[in-house]
Formats: C-alpha cells, structure tokens, sequence
C-alpha cells in the first residue's frame, strides 16, 4: 500500500512539473520566431524569417526530447563524434580553401562538409559510445559473474528439483560448493505452478519456492537468481541448456528427459535421484534383514515392506505378520529402470520357533502336559523330589 501510494505521489509530481516544460518550451519557440522577424537573417523577409525561426526552435525542442531519453555513455559518445568531425571538416575546409574555384562554390563545400562530418561524428559517436559502454557495464560484468560462478563450480537449479526439496538438504548437508544459480524464466514456472487453480499443483509450486527461499537462508550456500534469459527458445528446457552451455555451469535436475538431452549435449548434470539411488545401501542375497511388513504382496502368502529410501521389500511368507516388524533373509536384489527391488523370505530362528510354540501350548488345551514337561524345574525349586517311576 505503501509502495502504491508512492508510485501515485511521483505520477502526480510529474503531471505538475511536465506541463512547465512544455510551457517553457513553447514560449521558446514563440520567442525565436518573434526574434527572427525583427531581425531578419540572410536578408529574408520578416514572415519567412519567422517561419525559420519558429522551424529552428522546434528543431531544437525535438533533439532536447531525444537527447533526454539517452544514455550517458550514448551523449560522450556522440559528443566525441561531434568534435572529431568538427576536426576532419576544417581539415577539408583548409583543402579547399588553397584550390583554385569561385567563392561560392568554397563556401558551400565548407558548409556541406561542416553539416555531414558533424552529422556523422555524433550518429557514429553515439552509437560507439553506447557499444563501449555496454560490455563495461553490463556484458563485460554479466561475463565475469558466469566466469567466476564457472571456475567456483556453477551450478543451475531446474524446476523439477526445487519442487522435489532434497536439494536443500543436500545444500545443508554441505555436499555441493561454489554458486548455486536459478534462472529468471524458473522463477517465473515456479510462480505459474504455485498460482495454477489445481491444487496439487499449486501445492508443489509453493514448496519449491519455500525449499528456495530455505537455501537462501543457509549460511554455506550462495544462491544467485540470474536475469540472463534465451530469448530465442520458448521451452524451459531449452533454455535451460542454452544457458548452462553459454555459462559452462552443471545442470541440476530429477527431469529423466532433460538429463538424457544434456548428456547428449556434453553438459554436465547433477541427477539428485541418481544420488539417491547411489547412497542408498548395497544389500546381498542372504543378507538378515529387519522390515516391518506394510501391506499384502500380489502374490499368496506375500507381504511388502519399505525401507527408509523407499526401497520396496517384497517378503515370502509375510502375509501373516502384518504391521509387525520381522526378520528376514535376503535371497535376490532386482535393478529396475524405477529403482532397486529385494525379495526375501522370513527368517526362521529356533528362538523365535521355540518361543511361538510355547506361546501357542500356553494358551492350548494342553496345559497340563506342559506343567508337567516343566515339572522337575518346580519341583526342585520346592525342594520336593519327583517320585521315581520306577519305585514301588
């Protein structure tokens, strides 16, 4: 609200001091009009001249306007342009000042030569001058910023793995160094993605900006938005791999997709599934395992359990134990293109087989033989012999 009121306070200080300018230039331009036809130059007529004067001053209100909306480095320039062709016209003039010609003729050469060469000066000045001036301030620095960013291990972060969120904790964990860069055009997907009317979308837009705006905030990382954008390509993808070959930084991404095309390209690509994949933990048939059977398998009798990474354990025989944590043996591990499958078959330890036996005969009909299975340990610890079987 403030910032509005602002921009309104401006517009309105603006609309009053506007219309001075074009008060004062318009009593100018009446006053050279005025001035010629008093004094009327070249011996013209006191209309004509007028007319010329009034011409002049609106000549004059009309390069001001232009002049206005220049650069400094575009008015140096020109104004260089304007001396150096002051210097080569009165060059020309003291040419032809000592050849043989009528008077005439050697005043107009002068003037025309005096009219082109300053002409030229300030058009050729100006438009060096604003070419000069560029690569000083804006491509000579938009350069160093991608070089620096280049050789302290640039990196440029894509949509799909701001709204995946590891990233910031690999960043917290410190595993990647130097500049972590996200284009403008990302920001501007990720803004798309968080105001979308469908809500899981706009779920996902929002916590990748939350997951930026949480690496902005650590301490080791330096996040940099860059402004520089591929005008020429409309997809985000492609102007994700102009870029990161035009800056000669890696390309961060969980795209399948892209990362092939990057590959292709010879642009180097952080895959954090990849990384993923690659820490999770080498399992070998006939490993012991403990999971914790979730749901039913497809298969009868079957039970799937998942590890902390997400790993899916499919468990032979487990279908009894659900929600219960089991022990289990390894015997294959499966690579597939979504990720790493283990199939196992549930342990069977003599304690864990004598203590479910004991359990059931416990609760069985039973009871009686077992107490008397377990009679000498009570017996003797009343200190009561059992009798002989063999005595009479």
């Amino acid at each position: 609200m403030g910032e509005a009121l602002q921009r309104i306070g401006a517009g309105q200080i603006t609309s009053r001091t506007g219309w001075r300018f074009w008060l004062g230039r318009v009593l100018f331009a009446g006053g050279a009009a005025a001035l010629f036809s008093q004094v009327p130059p070249l011996g013209l007529r006191p209309g004509m001249a007028a007319g010329l004067g009034f011409a002049g001053a609106v000549a004059l209100v009309l390069a001001e306007l232009r002049l206005r909306r220049a650069e400094v480095n575009e008015l140096a320039g020109a104004a260089v342009g304007a001396v150096a062709g002051l210097c080569g016209a009165l060059l020309l003039t003291l040419i032809v000042a000592h050849t043989v010609g009528a008077e005439p003729t050697k005043t107009f050469v002068d003037y025309a030569a005096l009219c082109t060469f300053v002409y030229l000066g300030i058009a050729i000045g100006a438009r060096q001058g604003v070419q000069f001036a560029r690569p000083a301030s804006g491509s000579a620095a938009a350069a160093a910023k991608p070089a620096a960013a280049a050789e302290a291990g640039g990196k440029i972060l894509d949509t799909s793995v701001l709204i995946d969120g590891r990233i910031a904790d690999i960043c917290e964990a410190q595993f990647l160094d130097g500049v972590l860069m996200v284009p403008q055009f990302v920001l501007r997907e990720l803004q798309m993605v968080a105001d979308s009317s469908d809500p899981l979308k706009r779920q996902r837009g929002r916590r990748g900006l939350e997951v930026l705006q949480r690496m902005q905030k650590l301490p080791d990382v330096e996040v940099r938005v860059v402004e520089d954008d591929v005008s020429r390509e409309k997809d985000v993808d492609q102007k994700l791999l102009e870029l990161a070959k035009r800056l000669g930084a890696k390309l961060v991404t969980n795209d399948f997709n892209l990362n092939k095309v990057a590959g292709v390209r010879g642009i180097p690509v952080l895959n954090v599934n990849q990384l993923a994949n690659a820490l999770k933990p080498a399992v070998l048939p006939g490993e012991p395992m403990r999971v914790f059977i979730l749901r039913e398998g497809k298969e009868p009798n079957q039970g799937v359990a998942y590890l902390d990474d997400g790993t899916m354990v499919v468990v032979d025989g487990a279908r009894r134990f659900l929600t219960k944590t089991v022990d289990m043996i390894v015997t294959s591990v499966h690579q597939t293109p979504a990720g790493k499958m283990i199939f196992g078959k549930i342990e069977e330890r003599p304690a864990q087989a004598a203590s479910a036996v004991r359990a059931a005969a416990a609760t069985g009909p039973g009871a009686g033989a077992n107490r008397v299975s377990d009679g000498p340990a009570a017996g003797g610890a009343a200190g009561q012999p059992f009798p002989d079987s063999d005595a009479g």
